[in-house]
């Protein structure tokens, strides 16, 4: 690399890190004035958390990308449209995932939206053109196969990010340290525009972190998420296109170890129960750690612990040029079974036969669930008061087998329901949920051991919960006043 360059990454970093860290506390001020509290749990006198903070890293980046516009222009016709294709994509992925943060599209118009942005990269050329086999590193021409394989590639790395911002600097932290892989593959590859961008989102995530770690005075949400795990599929395939192929798509792949078999755990997982594979849960790694006694910022630094030794093996595959691929690939095996072991990830659906008895009942006993959830919220358009809707609820978790529920509002109003008759509460199973929405606190469900297993209790009750929740908050909209009973 020139040293003019190796100077401008550096000083693109700074930019970076200087426009999020000005820009995040006028976000802050103007979401605070105008009261634009996005998805934040209304009438319980918390403080808004903006969800804006995608807007900061957007700007930072087109800025990033019009000084390097300026400074280092395209040497030709082809390398600037390239640009212009990150751009373009990379900001119409943002929209899309802004326009969910202000107004929810609902998971089959989202995943439309992005493959579409991601058919459009295609259609411009930016695409994978060849598969490396990282055994015997013989290079075979894709063809048309590059396409889907590409918008497989896009989509995926952008839920991917989406799907991690779970927890305060979680998602923030990952992408830092896959921007700070990207731009060294950049230094080495000898491609400007990527590395620039790279390094100056870099110093852009470092900033926002100073905001986002725990306890987090601004999320970046599903616009920041979509556009970062958008545009590091992007400069990837860039990379992919200049022959680092090995680097450029496995590398990021053992950096994102992590989160990669967090989801597939929770698809396997969802499927066994019959639950829609999109459906969020408290089951992901860093719920389990929190449920172990962690703090927030003691998950958060474990996982980003974890998320250091993957990008040490991505490195390690790059510097060796790929010799090291099984070796890795059976240590990593072997890092996701201690990991499902510890942390229990695997035994809600290791311990399907002890919940129902076999997949096929607990799917359809799932889906009957799923069923009366939707005919209580549709039935909350319809209720003239709260009281309705309760009376509507208690049918609701009747039908499921419990037999008491007590609701938590805010300033410690309880509302119980209970079966008539009498049981002795020591045959009870009990657990106390967290809503932390509308002006609901917590919900406390029972139910009597011989009912149901723990296993099943224990999802009925998150299936419960929601139930209620998406009911109240469709209430809440419908008639524009809070909860109250």
């Amino acid at each position: 690399m020139q040293p003019d360059i190796i100077t401008s990454t550096f000083w693109f970093s700074v930019l970076g890190f200087v426009v999020v860290w000005i820009l995040v506390p006028r976000i802050q001020q103007w979401n605070y004035a105008r009261a634009m509290e996005a998805r934040q749990a209304a009438g319980t006198g918390q403080p808004a958390v903006s969800r804006l903070g995608g807007v900061a890293l957007v700007l930072a980046f087109v800025g990033i990308a019009v000084v390097a516009q300026i400074w280092f222009p395209a040497a030709d016709a082809a390398k600037a449209k390239t640009r212009w294709v990150i751009i373009a994509t990379s900001l119409a992925m943002f929209l899309l995932g802004l326009w969910d943060d202000i107004k929810p599209l609902g998971a089959r118009k989202k995943l439309i939206g992005q493959v579409l942005i991601a058919l459009v990269v295609c259609f411009c050329g930016v695409r994978v053109p060849l598969f490396q086999n990282p055994f015997t590193n013989a290079v075979y021409t894709l063809g048309w196969v590059g396409w889907p394989l590409t918008v497989f590639w896009l989509v995926s790395l952008t839920n991917m990010i989406n799907l991690i911002d779970g927890i305060d600097g979680l998602a923030g932290g990952v992408t830092l340290m896959l921007m700070g892989l990207l731009t060294y593959l950049g230094t080495e590859g000898g491609l400007v525009f990527p590395l620039l961008c790279a390094a100056g989102m870099s110093g852009a995530l470092l900033g926002f972190l100073r905001y986002n770690f725990p306890p987090a005075k601004i999320y970046m949400g599903d616009g920041g998420a979509y556009f970062l795990g958008f545009l590091i599929g992007m400069l990837t395939l860039v990379h992919s296109q200049k022959g680092t192929i090995l680097a450029a798509l496995i590398a990021p792949l053992f950096a994102l170890a992590l989160p990669i078999m967090d989801v597939a755990l929770a698809i396997v997982r969802r499927g066994m129960k019959g639950l829609p594979i999109f459906r969020p849960d408290r089951r992901h790694i860093h719920h389990r750690l929190l449920a172990s006694g962690f703090s927030h910022r003691r998950t958060v630094l474990t996982l980003y612990g974890a998320s250091l030794v993957c990008l040490l093996m991505a490195l390690s595959l790059f510097w060796t040029q790929g010799r090291l691929l099984p070796i890795l690939c059976g240590f990593m095996f072997l890092l996701v079974l201690l990991s499902v072991r510890s942390l229990g990830l695997g035994q809600d659906w290791f311990a399907v036969d002890g919940a129902f008895g076999n997949v096929m009942r607990l799917r359809k006993e799932t889906r009957y669930v799923l069923c009366l959830s939707r005919w209580l919220e549709l039935e909350a358009e319809r209720c003239g008061s709260a009281g309705e809707l309760w009376d509507g609820y208690v049918f609701l978790v009747s039908k499921l087998g419990f037999a008491r529920v007590k609701l938590v509002l805010a300033g410690g109003r309880e509302v119980v329901w209970s079966r008539p008759g009498n049981l002795d509460a020591a045959e009870w199973q009990v657990r106390t949920v967290t809503a932390a929405a509308g002006n609901i606190q917590t919900m406390e469900f029972s139910a009597a051991r011989t009912t149901m297993s723990p296993k099943f209790f224990e999802l009925l009750t998150e299936l419960a919960l929601e139930a209620w929740v998406r009911a109240a908050l469709r209430w809440e909209e419908t008639h524009r006043q809070n909860i109250s009973l």
